[in-house]
């Protein structure tokens, strides 16, 4: 058989330095080759001279290519020709990645085998001996799917055990602690990203690389507060399947309640005054102005990575998104019409001690109001003055009770002055048309637009009830709204006036900015509305992180929701988040992980999102007794549908050879002890 080298390629690139390659294939088979020139002449057994001519023609595939052939990539080959398996060029030509001029490719068929399975399937087992390449495969895996933009977020783990050692116990700060036990994934990164590059990316949060309990660790105190359909409620009093709300409104199930144990929190709040707790690493989708710019994703940082970088120019950096659709609590029947309700909370005078009234310079309001309530009649006494008569009462015979007079009381809302009233909490927790109504009652009465020059038109609100602040805040943030509060003392106050009279202020007034998304009109009185449209409505609601303080420390659980997003609703209407989406997660040494610890990994994984793990189960540095979630697992999630087990073996060492050979030796030992029944 003979082959004939092209001009253009020099056969040193082909036989090697002084015939190093040529020597290379001579020792690994019968056949018998000769070089003239540019022609190689093979002798011997048809189908071993066939094979040596298949494998000079793959090695000179690789080298127009722009493979650099090297005895190692020499000796990889002629292994892949012997096997009949797969061309050569198919495995070492699938370059993953070049760094320094250096080409990063599988080498064996089964590193192969195992970058494919990367590729098409969401999470990844690797089972093998040390030197198969699980590890830095899987970076340079995922390095390129960073650099070609396919995920958002590179994360680096292993678990916080390795022989015996415990993190807490060893000397210096957490870092110093971190650093040398995560030095194999560091130098897998530095030499696939650069020393300039990577720096940078860490900083950003773009690639994250920590212990498994660190990773983890995104969380919120106990009696943090998370909304769920039938209002907020602690956070430590969740379980899986509980319904919480969404960054949508809609109710989404908890697939995954995690405790935390002690850890510091901060205290997260945005410019409008609402505010949460967190740990370091809770996460938070924000965008920057250039982000919106731009028409950019979020970008998903953690507590810790946002402190010291909240201004930009002195203008707020980091916007938290919104709810984006009203709330959607389980609807509930109403004694009162809601919109009838928000007047009377409104201008309305509900002591009960007389019958019902309403005052208002409008109206519309009246009649309104009026047409809202069965039965009822209003009779106006004078001036801005009605009462709301009982149509079916009248002047002697027998009494009629008022209808309003026992629906006010039966909610628990007659008696109430100006500075004590509320929304009764069938009307809070209700569904958003409900919620609506009520809020346009109390604007229609107490609130109003508030026209500025070249600004959209906002809304004011102001009442002296504390409590009735809080539930206009309440249904203004359930609706997907943004409101800023300031108080007005009464002590210091000019006097008004009533009637020529000078009337002194008997309680703190609170006023209350307000904007409501588009398509949600805050107002049904005609003159308001009109206002309001014509000024180009309230605008965009937004909300940015404004500070971030030390809290001190609690006790602490994280949560997995089943949102599209990862986002769920906590304290105030702020949006959170807290799963691992658009991330390529590596998790190494995975035979060091408990079972519960690799079920918590794996339900982290969140929408967009690729999962390497890999380990090496004769290596497992658990406690006596304690066993392997890499182990485990196998047992559990084999046959679903886009997981994949990959299990290396001592032919895809890519190390010395004699550690190939160690490795076949300890397996051959330990199959030779099971068989005793050692």
């Amino acid at each position: 058989m003979k082959i004939l080298v092209p001009g253009s390629q020099p056969m040193v690139a082909l036989l090697g330095q002084r015939d190093s390659f040529l020597k290379l294939v001579e020792a690994a088979f019968d056949s018998r080759i000769m070089v003239r020139g540019n022609e190689i002449t093979i002798t011997g057994p048809p189908e071993e001279a066939e094979k040596v001519g298949t494998l000079f023609e793959e090695m000179l595939a690789l080298i127009d290519g722009g493979h650099e052939l090297t005895a190692d990539s020499v000796g990889h080959t002629i292994e892949l020709i012997k096997d009949d398996a797969v061309k050569p060029t198919e495995v070492l030509g699938d370059v993953l990645l070049t760094s320094r001029g250096r080409s990063i490719a599988p080498k064996t068929l089964g590193q192969k085998k195992y970058v494919d399975a990367i590729r098409r399937s969401t999470v990844t087992f690797s089972i093998g001996p040390a030197g198969t390449g699980k590890t830095y495969l899987a970076v340079a895996t995922a390095v390129r799917a960073l650099q070609e933009k396919e995920v958002s977020r590179l994360i680096l783990t292993r678990p916080a055990v390795e022989a015996g050692e415990r993190l807490g116990f060893l000397p210096g700060t957490l870092y110093e602690k971190i650093d040398p036990y995560m030095k194999p994934l560091y130098d897998a990164l530095f030499e696939m990203m650069g020393a300039d590059a990577l720096p940078r990316l860490m900083e950003r949060g773009t690639v994250e690389v920590a212990p498994l309990a660190y990773m983890r660790g995104r969380a919120q105190p106990l009696d943090s507060q998370i909304l769920t359909p039938n209002g907020f409620v602690p956070i430590g009093g969740l379980s899986v399947g509980d319904l919480v709300i969404g960054s949508d409104g809609r109710p989404t199930p908890v697939l995954g309640v995690y405790p935390q144990g002690r850890k510091e929190v901060f205290r997260v709040r945005a410019q409008d005054g609402a505010s949460t707790l967190s740990c370091a690493e809770h996460l938070w989708a924000v965008w920057t102005a250039a982000d919106r710019r731009r028409g950019k994703p979020r970008r998903v940082l953690q507590t810790r990575e946002m402190i010291g970088r909240l201004r930009a120019a002195h203008a707020h950096r980091l916007e938290l998104p919104m709810v984006t659709r009203p709330v959607e609590f389980e609807p509930r029947e109403t004694p009162i019409d809601p919109y009838a309700l928000g007047l009377l909370l409104g201008d309305g005078c509900l002591t009960t001690s007389t019958t019902p009234s309403f005052s208002t310079s409008d109206r519309e309001l009246a009649l309104a109001l009026e047409l809202s309530l069965d039965g009822i009649e209003l009779f106006h006494k004078g001036g801005l003055d009605y009462v709301l008569r009982n149509r079916t009462g009248g002047r002697g015979g027998v009494i009629v009770a008022n209808p309003v007079t026992s629906l006010l009381r039966a909610l628990g809302v007659s008696g109430t002055h100006s500075s004590t009233k509320f929304v009764p909490e069938p009307y809070l927790h209700n569904s958003p048309d409900v919620r609506l109504a009520v809020l346009q009652g109390l604007l229609d009465t107490d609130g109003g637009p508030v026209t500025q020059a070249r600004r959209n038109c906002r809304i004011q609100y102001m009442t002296t009830s504390p409590r009735l602040r809080d539930d206009v805040l309440f249904l203004v943030r359930s609706l997907g709204g943004v409101a800023y509060q300031r108080p007005r003392p009464a002590a210091g106050r000019q006097p008004g006036r009533a009637n020529g009279h000078s009337v002194g202020y008997r309680s703190d007034s609170f006023v209350l900015d307000i904007r409501l998304p588009a398509g949600i009109p805050p107002f049904r009185l005609s003159r308001k509305l009109g206002t309001y449209l014509a000024w180009g409505g309230g605008g965009r609601p937004m909300r940015f992180v404004d500070g971030i303080e030390p809290a001190g420390e609690r006790e602490t659980v994280c949560i997995q929701v089943a949102a599209a997003d990862s986002l769920y609703v906590t304290d105030e209407f702020l949006v959170t988040h807290n799963t691992l989406n658009d991330s390529f997660v590596i998790l190494d040494e995975a035979q060091n992980t408990t079972p519960e610890q690799m079920k918590m990994f794996l339900t982290r994984i969140g929408f967009g999102s690729k999962a390497v793990v890999n380990g090496d189960v004769t290596q497992v540095d658990l406690p006596s007794g304690q066993r392997s979630g890499l182990i485990v697992v196998e047992e559990i999630l084999d046959g679903i549908d886009g997981i994949e087990f990959c299990h290396l073996g001592a032919r895809d060492v890519v190390r010395h050879k004699i550690v190939q050979d160690i490795v076949e030796a300890y397996r051959v030992y330990g199959e030779r002890r099971a068989k005793a029944g050692e």
